[in-house]
């Protein structure tokens, strides 16, 4: 990752880190040292670099898949979207733009509500020749998985949800495999919600009802029910 980033000749690179049961350092403390080694490696070669240790043992938003995120994504674009997702945005922005030394206009979250930020996505996707109108992929079928109890969710692993999306073809087994755009999971209700025995709490996306099975098992203990709700900080660390 960083010698790439380094051979483009950034002058100022921002990380962000993941950590959590859905990351590749699920440790929070390696995670913190995997940031200081990149870091470290990137401010060796003279490129200003930082990072940010941010949480990923729930998962981040309220979808999980390709055109599923796309779709969650311009809502933030559009001044929506999940909490959570918004304000590690303008965490990221405002860290890129100190350390770029960018004095902006306007300020990042302001540029989301304005419409501001929607207008520049635009443009810099019919710059490079597509059409930002263009509908985003959509699974043919659809299955809703509920709450097998009442109670407060305490915990969702992001691991077991991401593998349910690899396993409805969000993602690859191996390099060279055909991907389905449009399959995932969405998210209705997230570690702090207290729901009803019967509530919909995901809804499964995929063109292949067959591999449905597979997601499901990959979803059981996913989610745990107490009313004592703890969870990581979003941002655990700052480096550099």
């Amino acid at each position: 990752i960083m010698s790439k980033k380094i051979a483009e000749g950034t002058s100022a690179l921002v990380l962000d880190v993941k950590t959590g049961s859905g990351a590749f350092m699920s440790d929070p403390k390696r995670a913190e040292e995997l940031a200081r080694t990149m870091v470290s490696l990137g401010q060796r070669a003279g490129v200003k670099t930082r990072a940010l240790v941010t949480a990923m043992d729930v998962p981040l938003g309220l979808t999980a898949g390709n055109a599923l995120e796309v779709r969650e994504s311009i809502e933030v674009l559009a001044g929506g979207g999940p909490s959570d997702v918004v304000e590690l945005t303008l965490l990221l922005a405002r860290e890129m733009l100190d350390a770029a030394g960018v004095k902006p206009l306007k300020d990042p979250e302001t540029a989301l509500k304005d419409g501001s930020a929607m207008d520049k996505w635009r443009a810099m996707i019919s710059a490079q020749g597509g059409n930002p109108d263009t509908p985003l992929p959509e699974a043919r079928e659809k299955l809703l998985i509920s709450a097998e109890k009442s109670g407060t969710i305490s915990s969702m692993d992001a691991l077991k949800v991401g593998v349910a999306a690899w396993r409805l073809g969000a993602g690859r087994a191996k390099q060279g495999e055909a991907l389905q755009l449009g399959a995932g999971i969405e998210i209705h209700a997230k570690p702090g919600t207290q729901v009803t025995k019967g509530q919909p709490i995901f809804t499964l996306h995929t063109d292949k009802p067959e591999l449905f099975a597979r997601a499901e098992e990959s979803l059981n203990g996913a989610v745990e029910y107490d009313s004592n709700y703890q969870r990581l900080p979003l941002v655990l660390e700052r480096i550099g």
